[in-house]
């Protein structure tokens, strides 16, 4: 699919129908050009060191009659729009394991389900187009929107690409430094499928990031996210779908690979992605000051990788 964005430069370079009512939703999260990246970097921390007379806990230096407190500090502090969905939530979990302060904005709230990382983060109900950002976002150092949806047309227009565009301007008015969006792999539909108000919605949202966060703006790409999603309570296994069919396509990527040219080929080829793989991609987006671009498929799963270890 032809893009509005020409390649630009980076430190260090990563290899860059049926109506959409009749394709399966859970196969959508959502598109754009290729880019090139910056480096993917392994997550860091910080440790802060204040000369101080008084703490509570410290550590005495025999050189010196003063005192070195050294504290571990939590280095940043995130906004997941969307925080309490299938994607966000999993975002929401990697994020406090790695000591990153997490707020959640979402129309649900708190999620019903349970876990020691939920009470770490702090939920906030709400809506983009009536959000007060003077509270979410003053203090913040990331944004991360999983915002995405389907419906009529239009609908589809408004939540992924209208709502979307709201909080990245928002985003931007407040400094904050980087912005994470959530979209979709770049499926070799049929231009006229392409022009439905979702690939025309998250298209805007790319745009928007790319445009007001040339330099730190990350945009994940990634095709179907396999992992156990819960609706009105009920767990839907997903990754015993997700997960053989992965496997699968790597095991045969080198037979299948002359069919990647064939038209909508791949709805089926382009390989899953755990929603772990993503949360993780964030994560490293996150930590690294210095990553920015548009990540395949592939390049979510090595930032990922990244990260893991």
């Amino acid at each position: 699919m032809a893009s509005s964005f020409s390649n630009i430069g980076a430190i260090c370079k990563l290899p860059s129908a049926p109506s959409i009512s009749s394709i399966s939703r859970a196969l959508f999260p959502t598109t754009l050009c290729s880019y090139r990246h910056s480096r993917i970097s392994r997550p860091r921390s910080r440790r802060l060191c204040i000369r101080s007379s008084y703490a509570g806990a410290v550590r005495e230096n025999p050189n010196s009659d003063a005192i070195d407190v050294v504290a571990d500090v939590k280095t940043e502090r995130i906004v997941v729009i969307g925080g309490s969905g299938f994607v966000g939530s999993a975002i929401c979990k990697a994020a406090v394991s790695r000591g990153i302060e997490v707020i959640s904005l979402s129309r649900s709230g708190r999620p019903s389900y349970s876990g020691s990382w939920v009470d770490q983060v702090t939920w906030m109900t709400g809506d983009v187009f009536y959000a007060n950002w003077d509270e979410l976002l003053v203090g913040v150092t990331a944004v991360v929107s999983t915002l995405g949806g389907f419906g009529s047309d239009e609908q589809m227009q408004k939540i992924n690409g209208e709502a979307n565009v709201v909080v990245v301007n928002a985003a931007k008015d407040y400094g904050i430094p980087k912005f994470i969006l959530i979209s979709v792999h770049d499926y070799n539909l049929p231009s006229f499928l392409l022009q439905s108000g979702y690939f025309k919605g998250k298209r805007r949202a790319e745009s928007e990031v790319l445009s007001k966060f040339p330099s730190s703006g990350v945009v994940l790409r990634p095709a179907f996210i396999y992992g156990k999603r819960k609706v009105n309570g009920v767990e839907i296994p997903l990754d015993l779908i997700g997960e053989p069919v992965e496997k699968l396509l790597r095991a045969t990527e080198s037979f299948i690979k002359p069919l990647n040219s064939l038209p909508a080929s791949d709805l089926v080829l382009a390989p899953p992605v755990s929603v772990d793989d993503v949360a993780y991609a964030v994560i490293n987006a996150i930590k690294d000051d210095d990553c920015f671009g548009i990540f395949t498929i592939e390049q979510i799963k090595e930032a990922a990788a990244g990260v893991k270890v």
